[in-house]
């Protein structure tokens, strides 16, 4: 049976981008690990974060597709080279645009099957421009980007015209986390990824909401991790655009546009991930397996069968919603 499976959550590690962050003394590899300078990565000093080949080579890439059954990957930047702490807007702007032209290189002649999500750095007036040159120059499929940068969190209004921009274009946006929000809290056990993102996912997106962002502009915006901790706070979030003065900053409670998003699959728990469809329905959750890091989903068709969705439901998730999304074909 022809099973068009589109993963949304999918990274890449272009070596030459590591060679040039290794020659300004800012990376070191080995042992099938990279540490990066934390102005760069946002982990702590000597953090070894995992480089499996699959990160740069792309046959060992299309083999696991063909293993666990994917088609066709989005693919952006590890949010490990995306400068969400650093304060030097030049060094951000350089670092982002040598990401996305190496990425664009590493899946040049793959398109349809791999293609490219251009980051967008946040927290500078040139963020559209960014936007701009990754959707019209290099043809990327969509756009990433993270929680924050450069000191300004989503809802700044150094934000709008990039905003302007995407809602324009209705280009599809995948928001990753790329900063944590506990500190020193967090410094051990991995807790950064295990459970600072989810964090951070649910704190920026809720400045996205309240700022009104949302009722400014129609932006078609995936959550990766499904969401994060977000989709549990829907209560509390709509309990205090009720009650409380100061978040009744919208027309509509936070909930009616959370709606609007769409969610990946990585939430690594059948009854959490059959609560999402439950709460935004199957038409605004889609396939994201975080590959191909240690924590991924290895069994992405296993994950939606778990859920015993009508195939038209499944077939959403799996590829029906970000086809349209994205406009073309699985």
């Amino acid at each position: 049976m022809n099973r068009p499976v589109v993963d949304v959550h999918t990274h890449a590690l272009p070596l030459p981008l590591l060679d040039w962050l290794s020659d300004q003394g800012l990376a070191e590899r080995g042992d099938g690990v990279v540490r990066i300078d934390p102005v760069i990565s946002g982990m702590p000093q000597g953090a070894p974060i995992p480089l499996p080949a699959a990160q740069y080579d792309v046959d060992e890439r299309l083999a696991d597709m063909a293993r666990t059954g994917v088609t066709r990957q989005l693919v952006s930047v590890p949010p490990f080279v995306t400068c969400a702490d650093a304060a030097d807007e030049a060094r951000v702007l350089d670092t982002v645009r040598r990401g996305n032209d190496t990425l664009a290189e590493l899946l040049a002649g793959h398109r349809g099957v791999l293609d490219p999500l251009g980051h967008v750095p946040l927290g500078t007036g040139k963020a559209a421009d960014e936007a701009r040159y990754c959707l019209e120059e290099l043809g990327c499929a969509g756009i990433a980007i993270g929680t924050r940068g450069l000191g300004a969190e989503l809802d700044d209004p150094v934000h709008e015209p990039l905003w302007e921009y995407l809602a324009e274009r209705r280009a599809f946006v995948f928001l990753h986390p790329n900063s944590t929000p506990g500190g020193a809290r967090l410094a051990d056990y991995w807790l950064p990824q295990l459970a600072g993102f989810p964090m951070e996912t649910a704190l920026a997106v809720s400045r996205l909401v309240l700022g009104g962002v949302l009722e400014r502009h129609d932006l078609r915006v995936c959550l990766a991790h499904g969401g994060g901790c977000l989709p549990a706070l829907q209560g509390r979030l709509d309990l205090g655009w009720t009650r409380k003065a100061v978040a009744r900053t919208t027309p509509h409670p936070p909930s009616a546009y959370l709606r609007r998003l769409y969610y990946d699959t990585a939430t690594f728990s059948a009854p959490l991930l059959g609560r999402l469809v439950e709460d935004f329905g199957a038409g605004h959750v889609l396939v994201g397996t975080d590959y191909p890091f240690e924590l991924a989903d290895a069994d992405p068709l296993g994950t939606v069968d778990a859920l015993r969705l009508t195939r038209p439901d499944a077939a959403r998730i799996e590829s029906g919603t970000i086809t349209a999304l994205l406009g073309g074909s699985a």
